[in-house]
């Protein structure tokens, strides 16, 4: 009796060819797991085959899919595993729980000048440290879209950690993206890399700019929100994956509909709101400093820090 064949990919399923499953893959059903939850009637729909022949693909896709089921004491042994970077400020260390935890995407957020960028390139040093000094021993993948990253600034930083700035610099693999096709297919293409160079961080810096700028007027909002929503679950993928640490900056706009406190409101809607782990909201003050305030987090409270941007990196 001739042995089943394995079912991995949407290829597979019985009735699905090669033709079908990229059309599926255009309209953004690329996984099995989404083919389990479709109703035969929308995937019969969606491909042109039959409803009886879509209902064996369902069925195929619901039985090659499992569902894992964990206790709450297992996931508190994996949290122990959970790796902090430290900001180089201890009061926004403290703030965000001790350090930028793996395994999650940290946004910050705030107008132009307002030290989201810094954060990034001071990440960016400290991953490199041992754990013993605020780090994770790891490299960096720092997809930049703004044309913002500056060898300068990371060399200054890491003079001041103690680090040779050389041996820094080449443990940042930079990507510059100019079209939101090459910003997710960094991230799409990112598990060997990962792996190979033995990444702990991935910074984007900044998330939206693209995006924006590609997708614009509001007959292009659902298109844009989608590829958004897709790109940000690839990057919490590898995150959890590879248990690395996601640090996204992002862009604000003034919200006029706010008549009260403060307008200013981040781009990405609810897909970004809802993605992010943890939320920073930064604003500038006096000279060097900057006040970050805690938005969102699953496991510390609102609050406020200062913390001060200075020529070899952030200061309390």
């Amino acid at each position: 009796m001739a042995k089943e064949k394995a079912i991995r990919e949407l290829e597979d399923l019985p009735g699905i060819g090669e033709t079908t499953a990229e059309k599926l893959r255009a309209a953004g059903v690329d996984t099995l797991e989404k083919i389990a939850v479709m109703s035969p009637h929308d995937l019969s729909e969606q491909t042109g085959i039959s409803v009886d022949a879509a209902k064996k693909a369902v069925q195929a896709a619901q039985e090659s899919t499992t569902i894992e089921f964990e206790t709450g004491e297992a996931i508190l042994e994996k949290r122990k595993e959970i790796g902090k970077i430290s900001t180089g400020s201890k009061d926004l260390d403290d703030l965000i729980g001790g350090g930028v935890e793996t395994n999650a995407i940290t946004e910050a957020y705030g107008k132009f000048a307002s030290g989201k960028s810094q954060i990034g390139f001071q990440l960016s040093v400290n991953v490199q440290q041992p754990r013993d000094k605020g780090g994770l021993g790891g490299a960096v993948l720092f997809i930049d879209t703004e044309g913002t990253f500056r060898p300068e600034r990371i060399e200054a930083i890491a003079k001041d950690s103690g680090l040779d700035p050389t041996k820094v610099l080449e443990n940042i693999i930079v990507v510059r993206a100019i079209s939101t096709e090459q910003q997710i297919l960094t991230a799409e293409r990112a598990d060997k890399l990962i792996d190979e160079k033995n990444v702990k961080l991935v910074v984007v810096d900044s998330m939206t700019s693209l995006f924006r700028a590609e997708f614009m007027g509001r007959g292009a909002l659902g298109e844009r929100q989608q590829k958004l929503n897709s790109h940000v679950h690839r990057l919490q993928m590898l995150a959890d994956k590879h248990n690395l640490a996601v640090y996204i900056t992002n862009q604000v706009m003034d919200n006029p509909g706010i008549m009260f406190g403060d307008p200013t409101t981040p781009i990405g809607g609810n897909v970004l709101a809802h993605a992010a782990t943890t939320r920073l909201y930064l604003r500038k003050s006096k000279e060097e400093k900057r006040i970050v305030r805690l938005v969102d987090s699953p496991s510390q409270p609102e609050g406020e820090c200062v913390i001060k941007i200075t020529p070899t990196g952030i200061k309390d």
